[in-house]
């Protein structure tokens, strides 16, 4: 599943590919900004760890595998 997160003052955001559920993700994302308190660290299924300060992560969206995936201005 792909978890995108915003960062405040960045254009860009962040892309993930991260196993599990939904519910898995956000109890881990729950997890990491409860434990650290400062930063938040995940592993992407190629085994990268990813570390984002707490205080800069503007958003997080997980999106799940049976999301469907749009192009152009369908809706």
């Amino acid at each position: 599943m792909e978890v995108r997160i915003g960062v405040v003052y960045s254009a860009k955001e962040l892309n993930l590919d991260i196993e599990g559920t939904p519910d898995e993700v956000a109890a881990q994302v729950d997890a990491g900004l409860a434990a650290s308190g400062t930063i938040l660290w995940m592993t992407d299924s190629k085994g990268r760890r990813v570390g984002v300060p707490a205080d800069k992560i503007a958003y997080i969206e997980i999106v799940g595998e049976d999301a469907a995936k749009r192009v152009g201005f369908g809706r």
